[in-house]
Formats: C-alpha cells, sequence, structure tokens
C-alpha cells in the first residue's frame, strides 16, 4: 500500500514531535529535520510526496531552504508552518512557490486537513497520465503496451511502465536516480544500486525506438550528473473524470 513520505522541518522540539507522532498515526512515512541545513537535504531527497517547513529555523531560515528547494524540485509540495502570519510573509511565502500556509498555533486536525488536500491535489495528477506520445508511437500505461501500427508493437514490463509515468507526470524537471528509486521501486539507494535505473533506462529507449527507423532520441534526456527526464519527444494524454 502506498504511504506519502512527509519531511517535518522544525526547530521546536515539541511542535516537531507533535507533528511527526500525528501524521505517523495517520499512516504517513515521515522524516524529521531540526534546522535548515539538514531540512533542506531530507526535503530535496528522492520520493519525498510533502515537505512542512517552519520559516525561522536556525542555520538556513525558511525562506532560503524553500528558494534553494524550488530550484532543486521545482514540483515538489511545500507547506509552510510559522508563528510569521504577516500577511507580508504569507504573501512572500506563496510567491516563492509554497502550497499553502499554516500559523501557529494550529490543531492537529487542521494540519491534516491541510495535508491531504495538497497530497490529493498534487498527486492527482500523476495518476491521471494514462496514454503517452513519442513519435508515432501510443504508449498505454495500464495495458503496458507500445503500438505503432496494428502489426508493430512492444510490451513494457511493470517496472518500465511505472518509470516512464514518473518521468513524464515530471516532465517539467529533471529527476535523479535517486529519486526514481524512491519513487519507482519504493527503496531508498542502499536497498539497490543506481546502476539499475541506468539498466532500467536504457531498456526503454531500445523499446520506445520506431521499427520504421526514428530513434527517438529526445524521448529520455540524459542530465549529467543528475538523472533523467522527459524530452520533446513524449507527450501525455490524462485520464477523463
Amino acid at each position: 500500500m502506498f504511504k506519502a513520505r512527509i519531511v517535518v522541518v522544525e526547530d521546536e522540539p515539541a511542535i516537531r514531535r507533535g507533528v511527526t507522532e500525528a501524521l505517523r498515526l495517520t499512516g504517513y512515512d515521515v522524516s524529521e529535520a531540526a534546522d535548515g541545513l539538514t531540512g533542506l537535504k531530507e526535503a530535496s531527497a528522492g520520493g519525498v510526496d510533502l515537505v512542512l517547513l517552519d520559516l525561522m529555523l536556525p542555520k538556513k531560515d525558511g525562506f532560503e531552504v524553500l528558494a534553494e528547494l524550488r530550484r532543486i524540485c521545482p514540483s515538489r509540495p511545500v507547506i509552510v508552518l510559522t508563528a510569521r502570519g504577516g500577511e507580508d510573509d504569507r504573501v512572500r511565502g506563496l510567491k516563492m512557490g509554497a502550497d499553502d500556509y499554516v500559523v501557529k498555533p494550529f490543531s492537529a486536525r487542521e494540519l491534516l486537513a491541510r495535508v491531504e488536500a495538497v497530497l490529493r491535489r498534487t498527486l492527482k495528477a500523476a495518476e491521471e497520465v494514462q496514454q503517452v506520445r513519442c513519435g508515432r508511437a501510443r504508449i498505454d500505461l495500464q495495458r503496458r503496451e507500445i503500438r505503432w501500427s496494428v502489426d508493430e508493437r512492444a510490451e513494457l514490463s511493470e517496472t518500465e511502465a511505472a518509470l516512464l509515468k514518473y518521468l513524464v507526470s515530471n516532465r517539467d524537471r529533471a529527476v535523479s536516480r535517486d529519486e526514481m528509486l524512491g519513487r519507482v521501486w519504493g527503496i531508498g539507494t542502499a536497498g539497490l544500486e543506481t546502476r539499475a535505473v541506468d539498466m532500467h533506462i536504457a531498456r526503454l529507449r531500445a523499446k520506445l525506438k520506431d521499427p520504421a527507423g526514428d530513434d527517438n532520441a529526445e524521448a529520455i534526456i540524459t542530465v549529467r550528473a543528475h538523472g533523467y527526464m522527459a524530452g520533446p519527444g513524449l507527450t501525455f494524454e490524462t485520464s477523463t473524470p
């Protein structure tokens, strides 16, 4: 069963413990950090679905963490948790890319409702991707099938289909190998060598090659020293409600 992974970045021990416990009791996978530097490292790691970020942090304040996180992971959802409830701070945080803003003191019930709402909105986009186009090929992710014509087709493994879906769902950014291990395989780098990602990408590229001769070189792009991203050769359609 899928468990969303949430990072709590909060320097006040009592608040951090309370938030973390409430999230874990609700069924989320939670990691925590007590300062901005550690928080940025945890928040930018692979497989994170949501970050709860305090603004008044030691070593690196929340605005700095948010700015750097937006550079590294542009689409990663962030809810700001802070006692700084002034309008200027709220507007600044939202303009910098925060998805929501919760002012202390807050109840566990309110926070969990905000978390659920943000996750529901952000995870829905990835779940809706059903059909991918690559040149003249139509790829059905549910059936795990690539079809160029009635007589020209190839099958995808479950992992290859999940990998392609994740890349397309995050097509606006490069996805690291560590993130793919966390989100596609569901494990950290300690459980599987990142070379496995490269081998699956190589097989996926080979299967996307058009039998007519087009190698679809721009389908999956290698981002040096980082990972991979969906190229302009890949487009997608979402499921209808």
